[in-house]
């Protein structure tokens, strides 16, 4: 593909086909075709594109858009629109005014595969759509009679219906997957992993079964990513292990483990070298360089400093029933088992909280807080007070 610029028309065929959104916005695993189509673009040269669709679906089809793509997106053509839009170093342009995939070289296609319907993807001169822009301009017109039409030759494929988007939806799949494997990501079962065209995998990573990676995450080098993970949105740093664990736009230094079963709710801020262990949860949190959490335990509304160590079954207890509050945690504190911190509460620098403590006021650098009831023994009491059973 030579074009460096499309234009992008999203036909309303919710008429013929049934459905409540048009082919390309509907989905293959979850992403709307029109994103694996732009993304197809994008990796072989495509740099700019006007997109053009009914404004009830509008803000559907720009999010379908590659982020770093040059997009502009409107419900209307014009021709002052258009002559905006094309560059004088664009020789040929993309026209796109129906569903359709974009695979290059044919890769893993067969006969079975191919269909004869028109694509609805043309090429065209920039300077000639430019100099035919004027009052009565139709682009369907232009198309008609100066567009070169885009065949399997030239690696685009119709699509005409929901039946046949579920077939190519293993194709698109694996082919996404090769590409990754090209560039240095192992994954281990290309039957039982699912990633969406916008991730980002640096070589050295391994992709283990079950996997679920959705729209914007982007994941580091030599990271090992599930068995049965789901990330969306979320920025993994190098040397990252996420074991069966959820994270949803949130951020991961190097060198951290996150799971089994741990949970990372939007808004959350995790540091290099930590360790989010079994059952953890943490929301709209910070968590501080090599910081271990390792088990049984909630983080939430928090700003937890460095190499700091919680005890099982920690919670920052957050919310009041009408307000959600935050908890500071210094460097180098030592949080005890069974601890409950009521914010909004500050602990200090390098402090000792004892096991079972319910924290309510804030806690200076360096002290020992113990919030609990004193223990009392009595001797002898339960030979004293055996329950007799009943016969």
């Amino acid at each position: 593909m030579n074009a460096q610029s499309a234009i992008l028309l999203i036909p309303d065929d919710t008429g013929r086909t049934g459905a409540s959104r048009p082919l390309l916005l509907q989905r293959i695993m979850g992403t709307p075709l029109l994103c694996w189509l732009t993304a197809s673009l994008q990796g072989h040269g495509l740099r700019r594109c006007l997109l053009v669709c009914p404004e009830r679906w509008l803000e559907t089809a720009k999010s379908c858009l590659p982020a770093d793509l040059d997009a502009i997106a409107v419900t209307e053509p014009s021709a002052d629109l258009l002559s905006a839009f094309l560059a004088e170093e664009d020789g040929e342009v993309l026209i796109i005014t129906g569903p359709a995939v974009y695979i290059p070289g044919n890769a893993i296609l067969t006969e079975e595969d191919l269909t004869d319907a028109p694509t609805g993807v043309c090429t065209v001169s920039a300077d000639y759509l430019t100099a035919s822009l004027d009052e009565s301009f139709s682009i369907g017109a232009f198309l008609r009679e100066h567009g070169d039409v885009c065949t399997e030759e030239d690696g685009f494929f119709a699509v005409t219906s929901a039946d046949e988007l579920a077939d190519w939806q293993p194709i698109l799949k694996r082919l996404f997957l090769y590409g990754l494997a090209a560039n240095g990501v192992e994954i281990w079962d290309y039957d039982n992993c699912y990633i969406d065209p916008t991730v980002r995998i640096g070589a050295g990573t391994e992709i283990l079964p079950g996997t679920i990676l959705r729209k914007g995450t982007v994941i580091g080098e030599n990271c090992t990513i599930g068995p049965n993970a789901l990330l969306e949105q979320a920025v993994i740093g190098n040397g990252v292990t996420v074991n069966a664990s959820q994270i949803y736009e949130s951020s991961v230094g190097d060198k951290t483990t996150v799971g089994p079963f741990a949970y990372l709710r939007p808004h959350c801020r995790i540091g290099s070298d930590v360790k989010l262990g079994d059952f953890v949860e943490v929301k709209n949190s910070v968590v501080g360089d090599g910081t271990k959490v390792s088990h049984l335990t909630y983080i939430g509304d928090s700003d937890v400093g460095k190499r700091i160590n919680f005890g099982c079954g920690t919670v920052t207890v957050n919310y009041d029933r009408a307000k959600k509050h935050r908890t500071v945690i210094g460097d180098d504190a030592f949080i005890g088992c069974n601890t409950n911190l009521i914010a909004p509460v500050t602990v200090g620098k390098g402090e000792y909280i004892a096991a079972g403590s319910t924290i309510t006021d804030d806690v200076p650098s360096d002290a020992l807080s113990i919030a609990r009831a004193r223990q009392i023994n009595k001797d002898d009491w339960a030979s004293r007070n055996k329950i007799k059973e009943k016969k």
